[in-house]
């Protein structure tokens, strides 16, 4: 039988022929032998299979061919965990760190991102920003790794340059923006197709950063109405959600937020759109809100008290988003104050007791404790009792460490809770198992409790 293909007598090709065989007898072997294996593994197996060919055949590579056969080489060779993006389960290329301290692989998070996606991938955090770091440390130590496999790494893609825009595709884009100033049909049709194009292309949303005259065309349709009650829900939907695309671009979002009707026209939304255009408004603004000087923008502002308005209401498509605005806005101490002024504490304590989006709202509980009137609120709804069964009953470490530091302020600031966490722990040993059991912060909390059940017993006794 004739040879399909002759291995090379190449020493570098017959040495990872030899390891690429090892390997793939290891991964056969645990598909044989293990039941959970994985889909990766079979993935890695297959293209140790593909590889093996390809040096069998012994196959002239160009550039692109030899940098692809490199990247199929290193699945193979299995590179460490630690190297491998948790989205694509590949070895990074230009590996950056998100907001939640996470390292992903740059297009694999950016297109994460792209969609409107505003929690880590990994740990569902919501998010203070998108502005993605690179991580010099893992990258060199990839670098390193590979060279000690004798594989090639490309240079990282720069993805901060969006696709070039053609002329054509420039002309049609200011044709657009005309027609927001036409009659109805041609407002609604170019504010629809604006929508589209700034969800789909980068490059779209990077045009509005070149013309100082773009956003202001763009808010035409609803900034020349004299109320919002005579704009089309249509284009108001339109209008609003391209803002939202467009501050997902974050060379945008510092140009979005100072354009002095977009922030009024975002309240405006909140209030009278449709739940789809409110929503997309509350998005908007959190997005908007990952530069701090935004945050105080839209602060001053008073977007605060709409957004607690549509929380309060409690529609199951906008909490979401609503909830996620309000916390990246009381991230600075003044938009605390603002908020608790408007309302939040009660309508978010209200929420919680109906068991509605609990994780995201005791976050921004936790995060508003720190404000005086804050607690007294608290005290005053009675939100110990409800902490401190979502401590006992709960499941999530997060959401048990948010209460518990919140208890913890509660009884620094008025001793007479003391006696709910006294008969909770007697009954039921809450606080101490927390203080054995939580997360670090919750440990400290807990036994910070502790202490004061203990001295108040203390006292006590002495009197």
């Amino acid at each position: 039988m004739a040879k399909t293909g002759v291995l090379s007598s190449d020493p570098t090709v017959r040495a990872r022929a030899a390891e690429l065989k090892k390997e793939l007898q290891r991964l056969v072997r645990t598909i044989v032998d293990d039941e959970d294996y994985s889909i990766h593994t079979i993935d890695q197996a297959k293209d140790a299979l593909c590889a093996l060919r390809e040096l069998k055949f012994n196959k002239r590579s160009t550039p692109t061919t030899t940098k692809t056969s490199s990247l199929k080489l290193h699945e193979a060779l299995s590179c460490p965990e630690e190297f491998k993006c948790p989205l694509s389960k590949e070895l990074m290329r230009d590996p950056v760190i998100l907001a939640s301290g996470q390292t992903y692989d740059r297009p694999f998070v950016q297109k994460w991102l792209n969609m409107g996606n505003r929690t880590c991938p990994r740990t569902q955090q919501v998010l203070s920003h998108t502005i993605l770091t690179p991580n010099y440390l893992i990258r060199e130590l990839i670098l390193q790794w590979c060279k000690s496999q004798g594989i090639e790494l490309p240079n990282p893609v720069e993805y901060g340059r969006e696709d070039g825009v053609t002329e054509a595709e420039r002309d049609h884009f200011f044709s657009l923006l005309e027609n927001l100033s036409a009659a109805l049909p041609e407002q609604k049709a170019a504010a629809k197709e604006l929508r589209s194009l700034t969800k789909r292309m980068p490059s779209f949303r990077a045009l509005f950063g070149e013309s100082v005259d773009a956003i202001p065309q763009l808010l035409t349709p609803l900034s020349g109405s004299e109320s919002q009650s005579a704009v089309h829900p249509d284009i108001q939907e339109d209008v609003i959600t391209t803002l939202l695309n467009l501050s997902i671009h974050d060379s945008n979002k510092k140009l979005v937020a100072e354009t002095p009707m977009v922030i009024p026209l975002l309240m405006d939304a909140l209030r009278s759109g449709s739940i789809e255009t409110r929503s997309n408004a509350a998005a908007a603004l959190f997005t908007l809100s990952a530069l701090d000087s935004n945050k105080t923008l839209i602060g001053k502002s008073g977007a605060l008290k709409p957004l607690i308005d549509l929380l309060d209401e409690g529609h199951p498509l906008a909490m979401k988003d609503v909830a996620s605005a309000i916390f990246n806005l009381c991230i600075i101490h003044e938009n605390k104050a603002r908020a608790v002024r408007d309302g939040a504490v009660r309508v978010i304590l209200k929420k919680i007791m109906d068991g509605v989006h609990v994780d995201e709202l005791l976050a921004i509980l936790a995060m508003l404790s720190t404000h005086q009137r804050a607690i007294e609120e608290m005290g005053e709804l009675g939100a110990g009792p409800c902490l401190l069964r979502i401590v006992r009953e709960s499941t999530c470490e997060r959401n048990k460490e948010n209460c518990i530091a919140i208890l913890h302020i509660v009884c620094l600031n008025d001793r007479t809770k003391l006696k709910a966490l006294r008969e909770e722990e007697n009954n039921h040993g809450t606080i101490s198992k927390l203080a054995r059991e939580g997360t670090s912060r919750a440990k400290r909390k807990a036994n910070g409790i502790l202490e004061r059940l203990r001295k108040a017993v203390n006292i006590t006794h002495t009197a």
